[in-house]
């Protein structure tokens, strides 16, 4: 076996990737600083700041398209013989909904609360995660509710889709892998351009790009689907023995220069679906080497794998502590109402540290409680006893 291979189906503690844990939450964190970012930096009205916005608003996209090459890699990694659809939907669905419901209700609880209208377009789609499949901006765009739920709906294709895409993938030759990549990292470059076919107007509210173009590249399921199929197919180049070697570190120096340079000169469109989805690739593939060869990295420590572990929840908590926290979004003139960098820094900080317990608590009561009680079917013969709930399963 070539030096850089896996086996095709880990089952030891080589299987486990810690690193890829830790780098959830840096892809998390980054979604956090770039939400608050686009509420802060507006209100402090300094031109010398102006500088930083492209790059302030790249981390949330950027972020977004970590989660969804990661998840082709990692559920393409963790692809077990005998597995069947059910089980592994069920797993997903356990795996996402839970903290999907909790955050929801607490977030038409909110609109009620601050007056916010609470409509059939802004509730029923998210509810059952189609919103990112309805062309419309009050649809997609929840932004009194919690918005970044529009990625889930893209998830939750990548899942139901999973169980059939992967056979399709083990057919292709290990020889030709790297020529399916690159194909599919071009097909992800491309789709601004097939945008351009589409309507300009009207435009997304508080901007001035066009809705149509927009949507198409960065909130429909299928044109993020390509993301999806660029993880499971750098995660089959792993474990085929094909991966090239590249060290953690120039990986990681790669997906940096790769955002400097599609934040600081694409327009918005082509910086937010563009050839980083390709280097971000390369840096789960060469975080998940790092591990399987038992390298220590800065991302496999204990505290970021901690943190890691409550990214989803981080994802699903965040906004609502932007709307409703120390930053006010809600109230009128949110996002271009005045304030100082000291007041905007504390305010801020403050969010963040709000967002991080408030993550710990959705982790710790609904998704870890919820994944072990119900990802697995109960064995025949008996029913679950609340004894099973330490037990993982």
């Amino acid at each position: 076996m070539p030096a850089s291979a896996v086996p095709e189906a880990p089952e030891t503690s080589s299987s486990r990737l810690p690193s890829l844990t830790g780098m959830r939450f840096a892809a998390a964190f980054m979604v956090l600083i770039c939400h608050i970012g686009i509420v802060l930096v507006p209100r402090v009205h300094k031109p010398w700041l102006d500088w930083t916005e492209p790059y302030v608003y790249a981390l949330g996209p950027t972020g977004v398209v970590f989660f969804f090459v990661l998840s082709g890699f990692v559920l393409t990694w963790a692809a077990r013989p005998g597995d069947t659809r059910a089980l592994f939907w069920r797993r997903r669905l356990v795996k996402i909904y839970p903290n999907h419901l909790v955050t929801l209700g607490a977030a038409v609880a909110l609109m009620l609360l601050t007056g916010q209208a609470v409509t059939a377009a802004n509730t029923l789609p998210t509810l059952f995660l189609v919103q990112s499949w309805i062309p419309d901006q009050e649809v997609v765009l929840n932004y009194t509710s919690n918005a970044p739920t529009w990625s889930l709906a893209c998830e939750l294709l990548f899942y139901l889709t999973f169980p059939a895409l992967l056979p399709l993938l083990r057919r292709i030759r290990a020889g030709r892998l790297w020529w399916w990549l690159g194909g599919v990292a071009l097909l992800i470059c491309a789709l601004p351009f097939v945008a351009l076919l589409l309507p300009e107007q009207p435009m997304m509210t508080n901007t001035e790009t066009p809705w149509w173009p927009l949507w198409f590249t960065y909130y429909f399921p299928l044109s993020r689907m390509l993301e999806f199929v660029l993880g499971m197919l750098t995660a089959r180049i792993v474990l085929s023995g094909r991966w090239i070697g590249l060290p953690l570190v120039p990986a990681t120096l790669l997906a940096g220069a790769s955002f400097v340079v599609t934040a600081g000169l694409l327009p918005e469109m082509y910086s937010q679906t563009s050839a980083i989805a390709l280097f971000l690739a390369l840096l789960i593939a060469a975080g998940a080497t790092a591990d399987v060869r038992g390298r220590p990295t800065f991302f496999r420590t204990r505290t970021m794998v901690l943190l890691g572990e409550i990214s989803f929840a981080l994802y699903m908590v965040h906004w609502l502590v932007i709307l409703h926290g120390p930053m006010r979004m809600i109230d009128a003139g949110g996002w271009t109402g005045r304030t100082t960098i000291p007041r905007a820094l504390l305010e801020g900080s403050l969010t963040v540290v709000i967002t991080l317990v408030l993550a710990w608590l959705l982790h710790r009561l609904v998704e870890r409680p919820a994944v072990r009680r119900w990802s697995r079917p109960a064995a025949p013969g008996r029913s679950p006893r609340p004894a099973d709930a330490g037990v993982r399963r």
